[in-house]
């Protein structure tokens, strides 16, 4: 099996009449994890199955996506749409690059940010502003760039007074702001979310919503997973439908929310 995951420096497009960039372009990707019926507890037991069978354990394979292709444009916002379990937060962490696929390619264009997972990319033992560094240069930022942003982040984040606690006695919703704040601050040109708009109170989410409406009048290209569709019909101006790992349709976000609900109810009816 081959993967390929390839990230690219954006170029400036010196046409401009030209058709719009591919801020992200993902062709014919598969992820595919092997489920393992009675996988050995020890080498002993894997030895002596060996011995018996020539091999070592059962397993039968499964795509958490197939064969998935789409592509956003440079200050495009795509919404991506699906039932829990059916591939979106693999997506998202095949877009990321913690997750390679097992075929396919993935290029994005520019830096990135993602907020995928609660927490992810924070060092438990750091405090907030060693953790605010640390993600800054991961991000290749300067040290002067970081400095000159620690202050807001914690101010939007509502974390000043815990600026030097160890996040790992954060609570879910202090960890949520505060990654946010580090991912939309530290100005990516392509932002990865997995429903943080559902994480923390009602009313750090609006003013999260506000933070990301401003992301996206500055032409940045934005992914986001969320139930919320009222709040994806305004900002995404494109949507992907995902079942069962396959991408089933790919348009207009109030399109896709129609097929959306409309495909949840035959599933439920299906299951009853």
């Amino acid at each position: 099996m081959s993967s390929q995951l390839r990230f690219a420096e954006t170029v400036e497009n010196s046409n401009p009449t030209s058709p719009k960039e591919l801020a992200i372009e993902v062709s014919d990707v598969t992820v595919a994890y092997r489920s393992y019926k009675d996988k050995p507890s020890s080498l002993k037991e894997s030895a002596l199955r060996w011995m018996r069978t020539g091999k070592t354990s059962s397993y039968s394979t499964f795509d958490a996506l197939h064969q998935v292709s789409f592509s956003v444009e440079k200050g495009g916002v795509l919404a991506v749409v699906g039932s829990n379990g059916s591939g979106k937060s693999t997506l998202l962490r095949v877009l990321s690059g913690v997750l390679a696929p097992t075929h396919g390619k993935v290029v994005v264009q520019g830096t990135m940010s993602s907020l995928v997972a609660l927490g992810a990319g924070f060092d438990p033992e750091l405090n907030a502003v060693e953790n605010i560094y640390l993600n800054g240069l991961l991000h290749r930022k300067s040290r002067k760039f970081i400095k000159s942003r620690v202050e807001q982040i914690l101010d939007f984040a509502e974390l000043t007074e815990f600026s030097y606690m160890p996040v790992k006695y954060f609570s879910a919703g202090m960890f949520a702001r505060l990654g946010f704040a580090v991912s939309v601050d530290i100005d990516p040109d392509v932002l990865l979310i997995d429903e943080i708009l559902a994480v923390g109170d009602e009313r750090f989410a609006k003013k999260s919503l506000g933070r990301l409406r401003e992301f996206v009048k500055a032409g940045k290209t934005v992914v986001i997973v969320s139930h919320q569709a009222e709040i994806l019909k305004e900002l995404c101006t494109k949507a992907i439908l995902i079942s069962k790992g396959h991408l089933i349709q790919e348009g207009l976000p109030a399109d896709i929310f129609e097929t959306y609900r409309s495909k949840s109810y035959e599933d439920s009816a299906t299951r009853s």
